[in-house]
């Protein structure tokens, strides 16, 4: 395994620790400034939007996992499609289960630090 190839997989560990955490600032170093989301029924989202429904989630405990099925790189890009399965449980409310796919791109930074630059997200509910 190369060193970028560990670094990428050690940022998908950072990223679910501090989600699980509830770290946003964290989770929000690990991308580009000008990342963006795509997940179903709604348009793709910017970073910015991305911090906000954080801000609008805090209390939230988030557990799962993220499995890279495919890491692939290309220079100063790369991209990992991934398996997620994730809880969702709001302080007083019911666990909310969605598990699904995601493609990343992820973009080598001039800091030599590799970070989310796009992300299309397939998580579904689960019964």
């Amino acid at each position: 395994m190369t060193g970028d190839e560990k670094a990428i997989r050690k940022l998908v560990g950072t990223w679910m620790d501090a989600s699980k955490r509830g770290d946003i600032a964290t989770v929000l170093s690990l991308m580009t400034d000008d990342a963006i989301f795509m997940v179903p029924g709604r348009e793709p989202f910017d970073k910015e939007i991305f911090a906000a429904a954080a801000q609008e989630t805090a209390g939230v405990h988030i557990d799962g996992t993220s499995d890279i099925v495919e890491l692939q790189l290309l220079g100063n890009w790369a991209f990992i499609r991934s398996r997620i399965d994730m809880t969702a449980t709001p302080p007083n409310g019911e666990p909310v289960h969605r598990s699904g796919y995601a493609l990343t791109l992820l973009r080598k930074e001039a800091d030599g630090e590799w970070r989310l630059a796009r992300d299309a997200n397939l998580l579904t509910a689960q019964g």
